[in-house]
C-alpha cells in the first residue's frame, strides 16, 4: 500500500493537518494524482549535508522538470469527464514552471519534508490528533470568533451612526418646537405644544439612553475583540511561531521532527490577525470621529476609545515586527569569500498594502560574542532597535521584498552573498576564533495601510561562526551543535549553559549523526560514546542527572590522545558520510564499540568472522577486527591498521574487504559478499586492446621473519598466523612499517617484492612482467610478453655465476627441487644469497632516494618499493 493510501485512512483532523502541511504552493490534488510517482522518487532520495550543494541543486532541477512533464502527461490521460482535474493539473504545471524554475530546491525540499511528516503522522496518529484538536482548533475557533466580533462591530458602528443622525434630527425638532411654543398665544395650542414637546423630550431621552447603551456595547465589543486578539496572537506568535524558530535551531543539528506550526499555516493565521486588528482599529477611529462630529457629550461616562486605539495599535506593531522572519537560515559555519544564501519573509505581506511598496531589506553581520563589552546582537535585542554597527563587509547584501501571486508570500532570497571581511573581538584565556559567534542582521522599514503608520523591522539569524580555512570546521561545528541543542528561546544572545545533561547531548549527537549519514546510532553505540566522553566505564543506562561540561565535550583531549571527544566523533561522522554511508545504513558497520568488547564478540565466532569499528587512536579511521586461529587451534583476534578517507580515495572499503580473502563472514554470520558486493567497484575495461588492464588491490601483510610476507590473501602464500599477536587492547595505536606493493596479474599469479615491518595492510598494484634480453638480469614486467608461461620468462645465465631464478616467487619459496629452474643454481646458493644481501645492504627502512633507487635498478634482480616510492 502506498504512503498516500495509508494517509487517507487517517482520522479527518490528521488529514486536515496534512493538507496544511503542503500549503498553498503545492495543491493537494497533485499529491493525490501523482502519489506513487512522487513516492518512488522522493521517499529514498539521496540526502545532502547542505542544500546549497551543486549536486543537490542538480537533483532538484531534474525532479522539477520530470514533475512538470508527469503532470502534463497525467492530465492528458485523465478521463474526459474529469475536466476539473485536468485544469488543476495543467494549472499546477504552469505554476511550478513559473515559480520554481529559478529555485527548484525550494519545491524539492518542501516535498521531502512533507513526505517525512506524512510518515510521522502514520507512525504517531494519536500525537497528530492531539496536536490538531486542542491546539490548532483553539486558534482556528478563536479567529472565527474574532471575525464574527469584527462583523458585529462594523454593523453596530453603522447602526450607531444612523441612530446618532436620527437623534440629531429629533433634538433639532425639539429645539424648533420650543421656539414655536414661545410664540403661541392660544392657551390650548400652547398646552398641546407643551405635551407634544414633553413627549418628544421623553423619546429623545430614551433614544439617548438606547444610543448610550449601544455605544457602550460597541466599546465593550472593541475591548473584547482586543482581549481575544491578544490571546490568540500570543498563542500564534509566542507558541507556534516561537516553536518554529526553535525547530530551526534543531534543524541546524539535523532534526526533522513533528511540528504543528507549519509556516504556511502560521502565515494564514497571522494574515487573519492582521485583518482583524486593522478592521478593529478602523472601527475605533470611526467611532471616535463620529462622536466628535456629532458633538456628543457623555460627562458621566469614561471614554475608553483612545485607550483601545493605543492597545490595538500595539497589537499591530507586535504582529508586524514579529512576523518578519528568516525562512532559510544562512550557513552556521561560514567561510569568508564563499557564496552563501538566505531567505527572509514577512508573514503578513498579503495584507495592509505592504506588498505594493516592495520594501528594501539590508543585511549586515554583527557580533554575538564579546569579551570586553556588550555584543551587538545583545544590544539590538535589549534596545529593540537594529544596530547601525557592523563587524564585517557583506557583498550583495540588499534586496527587495517581492510578492508571489501563486504562493501568496512576500519574501526576498539572497542567493549570492559573500562575507569579504570580518572584525573579531580580542580573545581572552583559551578562547579561539571557532568559539566566537556572530549573527546576520536583516532589517527593513515600510508603511502600512494608507501610509499613516511606518514600522521598522529587524530579525537576527541563528549564531554563525566565521572561518577562513577548512581545518577550522570541526571545532566550529562543536560551537554550533552545542548552541543549537541547548539555546533557550528567551536567552541573551548567544548565551548557552556550560554544563548540560549527557542524555540530552547524546540525543543531539544522534540526531546530527542520523542527518549526516542516514541512520541513527544504537543505544549500545551511544553508551560507548558516553564512556568515551567521560573517560570511564559507566553502568547502562546512565542517569539523567549525569552532566557533561563544554570543556569535556570539545576542549580537553582524550587520555593519551592529542584530540578531543568532539574531534573524534566529528571525524567518524565525516568519514561515514563521505565513504561508508551505504554499509552504515545497512547495519554492516558496528563502528562505536570498545576494542575489548569487539574481541569478546568475535571470540565466539568461527574463523574469518570480522566486524568494523572506528579506531580509538586515529581520527576518522575505521579498522577491521577478525578471527584467526593460533598454533594451538584457539581463536585469535587480529586488527588491521585503520583505513582513513585518504585510503578510501584510492580504494573503497567494500573493495578492500573483497580483496581480503581471509575475511569470510560479517559479524555475526553474514557472508561478506551479501553485505558488501553491492558497493564494490565493477571491473575496469581496458582502454586499449594492446594492453592488459591493471588495478589496485589490498593485501594483508605480516612481519617478514622469513621470506613469507603476505598473509593468505593470494595463492602460494603461507596460511600460518602464529607469528602475529593481537595488539594490547588498552591501546589502539596504528601499525607502522614499510608499505609493500604487490605486483599481480589477472591470473592471480603473484610477484611479491621484499617486505619488512610489523603486521600491516598494503595496496597491491596489478601490473606486468617482461624479460630483458639485453643483460642477464630479471625485471618485473608483464607476463603477456614472457617467452614461456605466466610465471615469467625462462631463467637466464647470471654473468659469471649460476642462473638467477626466473621470478621473484622462486626466490621467496626457498629450497627448490629438480623441477624448478633454480635447481641448476642449487650448488651456488651462497652466490644468490650474497646477491640479495648486496641488494639490501645498508638499507635501514628509510625511503629510497634517487641514487639508491638507480643503483638497485642497475644491479638487482627486483626492486623493493618502500613507503610508496
Amino acid at each position: 500500500m502506498s504512503l498516500w493510501a495509508r494517509v487517507n485512512q487517517l482520522p479527518p483532523p490528521v488529514l486536515e493537518q496534512i493538507r496544511y502541511i503542503y500549503g498553498n504552493s503545492f495543491p493537494i490534488e497533485v499529491r493525490h494524482y501523482l502519489a506513487e510517482w512522487i513516492e518512488d522518487r522522493l521517499l529514498n532520495a539521496p540526502s545532502y549535508q547542505h542544500e546549497q550543494d551543486a549536486a543537490y541543486e542538480q537533483e532538484a532541477a531534474t525532479f522539477l522538470n520530470q514533475l512538470i512533464n508527469e503532470l502534463e502527461r497525467t492530465a492528458i490521460n485523465l478521463p474526459e469527464d474529469n475536466v476539473t482535474g485536468r485544469i488543476r493539473l495543467n494549472e499546477s504545471a504552469r505554476n511550478f514552471r513559473q515559480l520554481f524554475s529559478h529555485n527548484p530546491s525550494q519545491l524539492y525540499s518542501h516535498l521531502i519534508n512533507c513526505l517525512q511528516r506524512e510518515r510521522q503522522c502514520i507512525a504517531y496518529p494519536n500525537e497528530c490528533v492531539n496536536v490538531q484538536d486542542p491546539e490548532i482548533a483553539e486558534v482556528i475557533n478563536g479567529l472565527q470568533e474574532l471575525q464574527m466580533l469584527v462583523r458585529v462591530s462594523e454593523n453596530d458602528n453603522r447602526n450607531l451612526v444612523k441612530d446618532y443622525e436620527h437623534l440629531q434630527l429629533e433634538i433639532h425638532e425639539i429645539t424648533k418646537n420650543k421656539a414655536l411654543l414661545e410664540n403661541l398665544d392660544n392657551a390650548a395650542l400652547r398646552e398641546h405644544a407643551r405635551t407634544t414637546l414633553a413627549q418628544q423630550e421623553r423619546q429623545v431621552n430614551e433614544m439617548v439612553n438606547l444610543i448610550t447603551g449601544k455605544r457602550l456595547q460597541l466599546v465593550e465589543n472593541f475591548r473584547k475583540t482586543i482581549q481575544l486578539t491578544s490571546q490568540v496572537q500570543e498563542k500564534v506568535l509566542h507558541k507556534y511561531l516561537t516553536n518554529w524558530k526553535i525547530n530551526q535551531g534543531f534543524a541546524g543539528n539535523g532534526a526533522s521532527g513533528m511540528s504543528a506550526s507549519n509556516l504556511d499555516t502560521i502565515q494564514a493565521w497571522c494574515e487573519s490577525l492582521a485583518e482583524i486588528i486593522w478592521n478593529t482599529k478602523d472601527q475605533i477611529r470611526l467611532a471616535m470621529k463620529n462622536k466628535q462630529k456629532l458633538n456628543i457629550e457623555e460627562p458621566n461616562l469614561p471614554d475608553f476609545l483612545p485607550q483601545s486605539l493605543v492597545e490595538v495599535t500595539n497589537l499591530l506593531k507586535a504582529l508586524i515586527t514579529t512576523t518578519f522572519i528568516i525562512e532559510k537560515q544562512p550557513p552556521q559555519v561560514m567561510k569568508t569569500n564563499t557564496r552563501f544564501a538566505a531567505t527572509v519573509r514577512l508573514l503578513i505581506g498579503n495584507t495592509l498594502n505592504i506588498r505594493m511598496s516592495n520594501p528594501l531589506v539590508r543585511v549586515s553581520i554583527i557580533s554575538g560574542t564579546s569579551y570586553d563589552h556588550k555584543a551587538q546582537a545583545q544590544a539590538t535585542q535589549q534596545s529593540n532597535k537594529a544596530s547601525e554597527q557592523s563587524c564585517g563587509e557583506i557583498m550583495n547584501n540588499t534586496g527587495n521584498l517581492e510578492y508571489n501571486e501563486t504562493t501568496k508570500q512576500l519574501s526576498v532570497s539572497f542567493r549570492n552573498m559573500q562575507l569579504k571581511k570580518i572584525k573579531r573581538a580580542e580573545k581572552k584565556g583559551t578562547e579561539s576564533v571557532m568559539d566566537e559567534k556572530f549573527a546576520l542582521l536583516f532589517q527593513s522599514s515600510f508603511a502600512v495601510g494608507h501610509g499613516d503608520l511606518v514600522f521598522s523591522v529587524w530579525t537576527i539569524s541563528l549564531p554563525v561562526v566565521v572561518i577562513v580555512h577548512g581545518n577550522q570546521e570541526p571545532q566550529s561545528w562543536a560551537t554550533i551543535t552545542w548552541d543549537n541543542a541547548f539555546a533557550d528561546i528567551n536567552r541573551v544572545p548567544f548565551h548557552v549553559p556550560d554544563k548540560v545533561s549527557w542524555n540530552l547531548l547524546a540525543e543531539a549527537l544522534n540526531t546530527k549523526y542520523r542527518a549526516s549519514t542516514g541512520r541513527s546510532m544504537t543505544q549500545e553505540n551511544m553508551h560507548f560514546l558516553c564512556e568515551k566522553a567521560f573517560r570511564a566505564n559507566l553502568q547502562f543506562p546512565v542517569s539523567d542527572d549525569l552532566t557533561i561540561t563544554w570543556s569535556q565535550f570539545c576542549k580537553e583531549p582524550l587520555p593519551d590522545r592529542t584530540f578531543t571527544f568532539w574531534e573524534w566523533f566529528y571525524a567518524a561522522m565525516k568519514v561515514t558520510r563521505e565513504h561508508l554511508r551505504g554499509p552504515w545504513n545497512d547495519g554492516s558497520i558496528v563502528g562505536f564499540i570498545h576494542k575489548t568488547k569487539a574481541e569478546d564478540y568475535l571470540l565466539k565466532c568461527p574463523r574469518g568472522t570480522f566486524l568494523l569499528r572506528f579506531s580509538d587512536s586515529e581520527l576518522g579511521g575505521i579498522t577491521i577486527a577478525w578471527v584467526n586461529e593460533s598454533n594451538d587451534g584457539q581463536p585469535q583476534i587480529l586488527h588491521i591498521q585503520p583505513f582513513t578517507a585518504k585510503d578510501f580515495a584510492t580504494r573503497s572499503l567494500s573493495d578492500r574487504i573483497r580483496d581480503f580473502e581471509d575475511l569470510y563472514y560479517l559479524y555475526p554470520n553474514k557472508p561478506k559478499n551479501e553485505a558488501f558486493d553491492r558497493y564494490t567497484s565493477p571491473p575496469v575495461p581496458s582502454r586499449n586492446r594492446n594492453y592488459i588492464p591493471s588495478e589496485v588491490r589490498a593485501v594483508l601483510m605480516g612481519p617478514s621473519n622469513n621470506n613469507n610476507s603476505t598473509i593468505n590473501s593470494y595463492p602460494n602464500t603461507p596460511s600460518s598466523y602464529n607469528h602475529l599477536q593481537s595488539p594490547d587492547a588498552s591501546r589502539d595505536t596504528p601499525s607502522s612499517g614499510i608499505t609493500d606493493i604487490t605486483i599481480r596479474d589477472r591470473s592471480d599469479s603473484q610477484r611479491s617484492l621484499a617486505t619488512c615491518g610489523e603486521y600491516r595492510h598494503a595496496m597491491s598494484v596489478a601490473s606486468s612482467a617482461v624479460y630483458s634480453p639485453d643483460n642477464a638480469y630479471t625485471y618485473v614486467h608483464s607476463p603477456a610478453y614472457s617467452d614461456v608461461s605466466p610465471q615469467g620468462p625462462p631463467a637466464r645465465e647470471f654473468p659469471g655465476s649460476p642462473q638467477l631464478p626466473a621470478t621473484v616467487e622462486q626466490l621467496n619459496r626457498g629450497p627448490t627441487t629438480a623441477e624448478t629452474p633454480l635447481s641448476r643454481a642449487s650448488g651456488n646458493e651462497a652466490v644468490i644469497q650474497e646477491l640479495v644481501q648486496y641488494m639490501l645492504d645498508g638499507y635501514d627502512g628509510a625511503p629510497l632516494d634517487c641514487d639508491m633507487e638507480r643503483e638497485l635498478n642497475n644491479n638487482c634482480a627486483a626492486t623493493t618499493v618502500v613507503n610508496g616510492h
